[in-house]
């Protein structure tokens, strides 16, 4: 808008500037066709009146046309030695300083024109002064230059409205492009769009499909492979565990001992699959609000039924606080489960695992250990990552609980150490 406003400002300008010079000329020629008609309609009148009187010795003074203020022509009557012999009634006694040839000339105030009479021996010379032309040019530039008063703030205004309601398009395809993520993987489509954007609209469709088949293969891939070898890793861990039963202390039953160990981080490999194929397919929100103190509450409890977390667990709840919230409960018991988990397997295992339920409604889960460095807690999330730790795990509880997280609208931050303490760890999902 500024660019177009400065553009047209300067060519507006320029318009005036040359319109400035063609009328300079005009006036021009319009004062001198006046200042040679003058001359040769009083020429004949002054020289009559000249020999009306006698010889005189000082220069005759016409009388005034009994108007006051300043004439705009002015004339002299000299002799052939340059006398002024007569002159107007505002015309000065001085000659002009014009030379006694027919025709124009001009002197540092004035453009003169001269005509000869009587054989040469009488010359007549009309003046008109320059300033007068150049006010009249003067004020006709400003009578072009004047409307920039109002025309700039109203072409601004013009050119602000038709290039907003042209850009219009443009921003419902940005918004239409910004609404696409990882969960939304829907076509932009081209209605409503002019032909300019169809082809960006159709090209980014293009893309959205490419990616979403690469997605949905990615995601099926890994749902199916977990979900079908959930029965036979089942069944193989079962025939371990019976093999290990029906063994007597030897190598042999230490080797089936370290079979039952792989067969079990598989199926907790394959549980976290499951996982995060759900999360990736997208659940996370709800068209409802619902209660999740129940559900932390829930996985608290089923936890601390476990060998060995009766005493390792603790739930602290804020009096009065909410937990109602439009999130689907499947996907928040999920990362809260992760979480946990996490939490109890890596944590140090004389420091409670702490889950609280706080007050400004945000779920924290802590449990203790050495702290952990800034530059790895922020690759906490990322798949497969792991931290500085010598127990099991597949590097995806953390991963499986930010996605959701995510997907809920909500966020899940990383402390440590943390909140009150000067080592452990601290995750707090905000929903």
């Amino acid at each position: 808008m500024l660019w177009l406003t400065a553009a047209m400002v300067l060519f507006w300008v320029a318009a005036v500037g040359l319109g400035g010079l063609i009328m300079r000329e005009e006036f021009d020629e319009i004062y001198d066709s006046a200042l040679r008609e003058t001359a040769q309609r009083l020429m004949p009148l002054v020289v009559n009146d000249l020999f009306q009187h006698e010889r005189l010795t000082d220069p005759l003074r016409m009388n005034g046309s009994g108007t006051e203020g300043e004439e705009s022509l002015t004339y002299q009557l000299r002799d052939k030695e340059g006398r002024v012999v007569l002159h107007s009634h505002d015309g000065p006694r001085e000659p002009f300083g014009s030379p006694l040839t027919p025709g124009f000339s001009n002197t540092l105030t004035h453009r003169v024109y001269t005509e000869a009479a009587v054989s040469g021996t009488l010359f007549l010379q009309v003046a008109h002064p320059l300033a007068e032309r150049r006010e009249a040019t003067l004020e006709g530039a400003l009578s072009l230059t004047l409307p920039l008063i109002l025309l700039v703030p109203l072409s601004m205004a013009v050119i602000w409205i038709v290039v907003r309601h042209s850009l219009d398009p443009i921003g419902v395809l940005r918004d239409r492009i910004g609404e696409r993520d990882g969960g939304n993987l829907a076509a932009v489509g081209t209605v409503g769009l002019p032909a300019e954007l169809e082809t960006i609209a159709t090209s980014v469709d293009k893309l959205l499909e490419r990616l979403r088949a690469s997605l949905d293969a990615e995601r099926e891939f890994a749902a199916n492979s977990a979900h079908e070898l959930r029965t036979p890793i089942a069944g193989a861990l079962a025939q371990t565990q019976r093999l290990i039963a029906e063994l007597s202390d030897g190598p042999t039953k230490r080797r089936a001992e370290g079979i039952e160990t792989a067969l079990s981080s598989l199926a907790h490999l394959a549980e976290k699959l499951l996982q995060l194929s759900r999360a990736d397919a997208g659940i996370g929100t709800s068209s409802h609000l619902t209660d999740l103190a129940p559900v932390v509450r829930t996985l608290v409890e089923e936890f601390s039924r476990k060998p060995g977390n009766a005493t390792r667990l603790r739930l602290d709840v804020a009096m009065g606080v909410s937990l109602m919230r439009k999130v689907d409960i499947d996907a928040f018991g999920i990362a809260l489960r992760n979480l946990i988990e996490n939490a109890l397997t890596h944590g140090a295992a004389d420091v409670p695992v702490v889950v609280a339920v706080k007050r400004d409604g945000t779920v924290a889960v802590t449990n203790g250990g050495a702290t952990i460095p800034p530059n790895e807690l922020q690759q906490l999330a990322m798949r497969f990552k792991r931290g500085a730790t010598a127990t099991r795990g597949s590097g995806l509880g953390l991963a499986i609980a930010e996605t959701l997280t995510r997907r809920m609208g909500g966020t899940l931050e990383f402390r440590s150490p943390a909140g009150g303490r000067n080592n452990g760890f601290e995750a707090t999902i905000r929903v």
